[in-house]
This record gives C-alpha cells, structure tokens and sequence, in this order.
C-alpha cells in the first residue's frame, strides 16, 4: 500500500475503510496537530483477527462474548486509525476531531496528548513482532500525516509506553523503532 492520502480537509483518509466512532469530541480551539502516537491492541488479549476491535471503538463490544469484554466493555475508546496483520487500514475518527487513544499522558511537560495527537493502533500485543505488512503501512501513512502536518517529525513520533509510562507498555518492545524511523 503506498498511495495513502489524507483528503483536503485534513479529516479522512482517501480510499480506504471507515467504521465511525462515537468516542471522540473536538479538539481544543486553536490547537495543532504535532504528535504521532503508536499503540498496540489485540482483542481478546493476544488474539487477532474478528471485528472486536471495531466493536470496541463503536460501543458494542458483547461482555458476555470473553471475560475479558467484562473488563473493557464499558470502556468508551476510539483512535484515528487501526493497522491490522495484513497491513490494511481502517479509520474511526477524523484526524481533525480529538479521538479518545491517550487516556492521562504527557508529551514533553504538555498534558493531555489527545487534544494534539493522531492515535495509530497496531493490531499485535507486546510479545510477538509487528508484521512486514504493518510496517509498510505505518510507514507509508506516517509519511502522508508528516506531510499534511509538517510539525510532526521524528522526534514527535512516540510509543503510548513513552507518554503514559505508568499505565501503559504498548506498542511493546517488539516493537522495531529502529526500522521505523530509519524508514520515514
């Protein structure tokens, strides 16, 4: 996949799945787009495949389905995009509305990453490695977001274990950061 576009607008991306999420709001006024923060999720844990993922970003994750939707199914969460195994895309909020992926965090002494952030899950888990696929993709649409947002560099690319070290681990240490940034 290498022709990822964001439209015009700054909002969607062109060409490819969407499944609306409801968890998200407007971002503050007057506020830039200047952080790129990559995340992992596998629902149930270290399971992939099935639209459990969608479910839990629209709100209709079954709790009786696994014990672990127990846990979560209440959750209200939501990022800009998914990455799935086989490297294909899909959107849930638009990149000009805050979606709910940061929870409390930090970047550099600014609080609250949400409100300037765009949210990257990777389908995987902290214990098994990212596929080919995956980082095709995130590299081709990390290159699109560095272009339609020129603030975002490398050094504002982050993992959700760097702004939330205290809460969260992902995207993991298999994560390969050296790949990645040695490729965008």
């Amino acid at each position: 996949m290498t022709d990822i576009r964001i439209d015009d607008q700054g909002e969607w991306l062109e060409g490819v799945r969407k499944v609306i999420s409801p968890n998200c709001d407007q971002r503050p006024d007057d506020m830039e787009i200047d952080l790129l923060v990559i995340h992992n999720i596998s629902l149930p844990p270290d399971e992939f495949g099935g639209d459990y993922i969608d479910q839990l970003f629209t709100n209709s994750l079954d709790p009786e389905y696994h014990p672990y939707f127990k846990e979560i199914s209440s959750l209200r969460v939501s990022s800009h995009i998914l990455i799935n195994r086989q490297g294909l895309l899909t959107q849930y909020v638009p990149f000009t509305q805050r979606a709910w992926h940061a929870g409390e965090s930090e970047f550099e002494g600014r609080c609250n990453c949400n409100d300037y952030s765009i949210g990257i899950e990777l389908e995987g888990c902290d214990d098994q490695d990212f596929t080919r696929e995956q980082y095709e993709t995130l590299i081709n649409i990390t290159g699109e977001i560095i272009r339609f947002w020129p603030k975002i560099s490398q050094q504002r690319i982050t993992g959700h274990c760097h702004i939330a070290p205290d809460r969260k681990t992902d995207p993991g240490p298999r994560f390969d950061w050296d790949l990645y940034y040695s490729s965008i």
